[in-house]
């Protein structure tokens, strides 16, 4: 089996590859004091807990938007499942997508990876829209090269901001209101947050559009994907597994060459 690992700013996701599918998926909320003996106190029970051995991961790769994650992290794969993890970003690591910036090492490692995994999937020229702590918009053309993109605050960090600067503002759940006029104070916020992201979207999405001068497939992933596509149809593709199946295609394409 192979151990994917995606550590972002708000949580790390553990995956596990048969070789065929996805198989089990767990995730724990980031924090840069982890040792590699606490990740593995966690992720033991979990295996343990799924009948699963240790002993059965013979391969990982790790991607990381923390810096101060990727050592812990390669050393709970070189200490405890024997193996050297690939780092996407690394110079020996291929990802053989080209990144069309004049500082390419500027470019979030998940960001890249979903490049290549939607690319692969999908095909291009494609806009793919990422609801994370950020909400990103990334743009690949035909060929899976990477061409930049828009970095804007997600939703959930915005909910969290409004109700630390305004005391009076209660933090609301991220749902679609059934009408856009709020008639009390959480509706308001709600429609604020949900059709103020929305139209975010698709405005966006039109604005890049031309400004890129072709017609564009749109690919939204994370968590908050699968409700904004509800609410609109500029949206085509939805993938929750994007950037899990963009680590293995990338583990696969470096590890069958050598």
């Amino acid at each position: 089996m192979l151990l994917a690992i995606d550590a972002g700013n708000t949580n790390i996701v553990f995956a596990l590859h048969d070789g065929t599918q996805i198989i089990h998926k767990w995730r724990i909320s980031s924090a840069d004091s982890r040792t590699a003996d606490e990740y593995m106190v966690w992720l033991s029970q979990l295996l343990n807990f799924e009948n699963l051995d240790i002993a059965d991961i013979k391969g990982a790769i790790i991607a990381t938007v923390v810096p101060q994650t990727l050592f812990p992290l390669q050393l709970l794969c070189r200490r405890y499942f024997k193996c050297d993890a690939l780092v996407v970003g690394a110079e020996d690591v291929d990802l053989n997508v080209k990144v069309k910036l004049p500082n390419p090492a500027e470019v979030g490692a998940d960001r890249l990876v979903n490049a290549v995994a939607a690319h692969k999937k999908y095909g291009g020229p494609m806009i793919i829209i990422d609801f994370g702590t950020a909400t990103t918009f990334d743009i690949i053309d035909k060929n899976g090269d990477y061409h930049g993109g828009v970095i804007s605050p997600g939703v959930n960090l915005s909910v969290e901001a409004l109700s630390m600067a305004a005391a009076k503002l209660p933090r609301v759940a991220v749902e679609k209101p059934k009408k856009v006029i709020g008639n009390s104070t959480i509706s308001a916020i709600q429609s604020g947050i949900f059709f103020g992201y929305l139209s975010m979207i698709e405005g966006m999405v039109e604005r890049i559009t031309k400004e890129y001068g072709s017609p564009m497939k749109v690919l939204a992933t994370g968590g908050l994907a699968p409700l904004f596509n509800e609410a609109t149809d500029i949206i085509e593709y939805v993938d929750q597994e994007l950037t899990t199946y963009g680590l293995f295609e990338i583990y696969s394409a470096n590890t069958e060459s050598h």
